[in-house]
């Protein structure tokens, strides 16, 4: 149990919107009973996802009043304002269900950014709120490094991924730029996946259950291998608790948990519960357009607040199975959400009474036949070559990972993404054994979010996916006969008197590494030391890596083009667009040892930035400044060396300098001027 002080937040008079819907029921009815003191006034248009039955626990409370009614009245939202004398507002109205963005997107929007705007308008026009709780989702983060140690935290970048999570983060935008710009007292929220008893069964868990209790099959989207992290709605509501009283106004908080689940053994649970054949009961469907592989929280900010999770995941769904079970005709006829990808909104108590919805649902349930059945192994539609190639790639939502997928489709090479987490060897050898690849390939790692300076305050985070997952694949590679490379950093070296700036004298994959600024770069230097003593492994040193695609936020020329000022140093870089196929070959030909993987020669950051605004933006203006100004605004060092390339020049005799390499890849192809 937590404890609050009366030098900690103390609301009056608190409006929570949406709360006839399923989280911010469970919240307002936690509040209602635990402080008779508070005045709450729910606010909600009771939408098909919203009952009033979800608030049947405190419709009778002295200090509880619902109003129907619309966020988007901006009318409605100011005369509440100032008829119920609101001092706090818990924002949670929303439109929620991904499958539904890809099909209304515009509601969405409306609800989403619109309706959150109109609020936000009213707060600053009355001048009398002094708590705005603004509820967001952990998906606004995007998608999550498959291999990531540690989660998303409050100050990583956000990059959402479908249309729900974008008008999310719009939403938080005006919510930051109110704070910011009217001293609205803004708190927002970003939390994982909820479950428990009230939720309307578009999601995941409660339409698994009720199928399960119809004796229907389980559709899952794709093969099921996207991963979630869950949170029974008791303790989601107790967070909020929290947050209320003892939140810090301007911070972000993550509500989440370190326990992943895949969806197929969600499934696999509940089948348990129901003692079904998962084998028999499972069923594999066409994935959605877009469908995020995982959503992983840093949630150490709030437990520092004093929350954490009570529930644990069989606890959790055992008390969901009950509810459900106990209250089937909760949400009335809910067919048309039970359907593999409900395309539309439903009102609840009834379908859209379309025939292509009966047809959909029918098609579903009575013949396998109609089922999709996922495809085979990824790999590319092109015809294998007798002496075929399969890559096992590791780092699939990392840049470097993402792009050498689209090489092997470009080359008709099979490949697969690793499953398995670097750390854990015996999911690397159940991948390995599973794939059956050629070779592998190592693109995961701890870069930092959003810099290197992460990497100094989660130091053992660092290492162990840097030092131990890098030596972890390394070694069962090595047990395997397999030919492992590893897409390592140039950034473990400095100019020195051997060395010095502008004497066109690199560093050679010999040398010892000079560089120790940075936590990052000691793990990478130590990883690689400790490599050497591998045969199998084939080492490539990137540095500052930059491709064609400016719009990409980990772009090197994209990062400085957005900095107001620069330090301007000459540098060795990787155009990876000429070089990341080069790496392949690489493999192919079965090169080990290191290579210092760079184009050849140096470009200084104002040599860049002359060339962008000399294709791209004629106006684009920017200033320098020293390392040491730079410093003050730093945690850690940055690496600034040059590398001789010439190895890998011997091996690629038609490899550019960087200039050239930038000008043909990178500035021809995005000229503007």
């Amino acid at each position: 149990m937590w404890f609050w002080t009366m030098a900690d937040y103390t609301p009056k008079n608190i409006l929570i919107t949406g709360a006839a819907g399923f989280i911010a029921s469970h919240v307002a009815n936690r509040l209602i009973r635990n402080y008779p003191q508070y005045k709450i006034v729910v606010l909600d248009k009771l939408d098909y996802c919203s009952s009033l039955k979800n608030l049947l626990p405190c419709r009778g409370s002295a200090n509880f009043k619902f109003v129907k009614g619309d966020i988007a009245s901006a009318d409605l939202v100011n005369f509440l304002l100032i008829t119920e004398n609101i001092d706090t507002i818990m924002h949670f109205a929303a439109q929620t269900h991904v499958d539904n963005s890809f099909g209304n997107s515009f509601e969405f929007t409306k609800n989403n950014i619109y309706g959150t705007h109109v609020l936000l308008e009213a707060c600053k026009v009355t001048g009398q709120v002094r708590r705005f709780i603004h509820v967001s989702t952990d998906e606004v983060y995007g998608e999550t490094e498959e291999d990531a140690a540690v989660g998303n935290h409050e100050a990583s970048q956000l990059l959402p991924t479908n249309p729900y999570s974008a008008t999310k983060a719009g939403a938080e935008m005006l919510v930051m730029a109110y704070g910011r710009s009217y001293g609205l007292p803004v708190i927002t929220t970003r939390g994982n996946n909820v479950y428990g008893p009230n939720q309307f069964p578009e999601k995941l868990i409660p339409k698994f259950i009720l199928l399960a209790m119809k004796g229907q099959p389980l559709p899952i989207h794709g093969d099921g291998a996207n991963v979630r992290s869950y949170l029974y709605c008791e303790d989601v509501a107790e967070a909020f608790e929290v947050v209320l009283h003892k939140g810090e106004v301007g911070h972000v908080y993550n509500i989440g948990t370190k326990r992943e689940r895949r969806v197929i053994d969600v499934a696999r649970d509940i089948c348990k519960l129901f003692n079904l054949d998962p084998d028999n009961v499972i069923k594999f469907v066409e994935n959605r357009p877009f469908n995020d592989q995982r959503y992983f929280l840093d949630d150490q900010k709030l437990k520092n607040l004093g929350w954490s999770e009570r529930t644990i995941w069989e606890e959790g769904l055992k008390k969901t199975m009950d509810w459900y079970t106990s209250n089937p005709d909760w949400w009335g006829d809910v067919s048309g959400a039970l359907i593999p990808h409900p395309r539309m909104l439903m009102m609840p108590g009834s379908s859209d009474g379309s025939e292509d919805s009966k047809v959909m649902v029918n098609q579903f349930t009575d013949s396998q036949s109609k089922m999709v059945v996922p495809p085979t192994p990824k790999s590319s539609g092109t015809p294998k070559k007798q002496n075929s190639f399969k890559f096992l790639i590791y780092g699939r939502t990392g840049w470097i990972g993402g792009l050498l997928g689209q090489i092997c489709e470009k080359q008709g090479i099979a490949f697969e993404y690793g499953k398995g987490r670097l750390e854990d060897r015996s999911q690397l050898v159940s991948d390995i054994q599973t794939i059956k690849p050629t070779h592998v390939f190592n693109a995961a790692g701890v870069t930092g979010r959003p810099n290197v300076d992460w990497c100094e305050s989660h130091k053992p985070e660092t290492i162990r996916t840097n030092v131990v997952g890098t030596l972890n694949l390394a070694d069962v590679c090595r047990e395997h006969n397999l030919l492992m490379v590893n897409y390592a950093t140039g950034c473990i070296f400095e100019y020195d008197e051997s060395h010095p700036e502008g004497s066109g004298i690199g560093f050679k994959e010999e040398d010892t590494p000079n560089f120790a600024g940075s936590f990052y770069s000691k793990t990478k230097a130590m990883v690689e030391e400790l490599l050497k003593s591998y045969d199998n492994v084939c080492t490539l040193r990137v540095r500052m890596p930059i491709s064609s695609d400016l719009s990409n936020p980990r772009n090197f020329i994209t990062k400085i083009a957005r900095y107001d000022k620069v330090v301007n140093i000459p540098n060795s870089m990787t155009v990876l667009d000429e070089l990341l196929p080069m790496s392949v070959e690489l493999a192919k030909r079965d090169c080990r040892g290191i290579y210092n993987f760079t184009n050849p020669g140096v470009v200084s950051h104002n040599e860049i930035l002359e060339m962008y605004k000399k294709y791209i933006e004629p106006e684009f203006k920017w200033s320098n400044f020293t390392l040491e100004e730079q410093a003050k605004v730093i945690v850690a060092a940055r690496s600034n060396n040059e590398m001789d390339a010439s190895k890998l020049k011997k091996e690629f005799p038609e490899l550019l300098s960087i200039k050239e390499s930038l000008i043909k890849y990178v500035f021809e192809p995005n000229k503007r001027v």
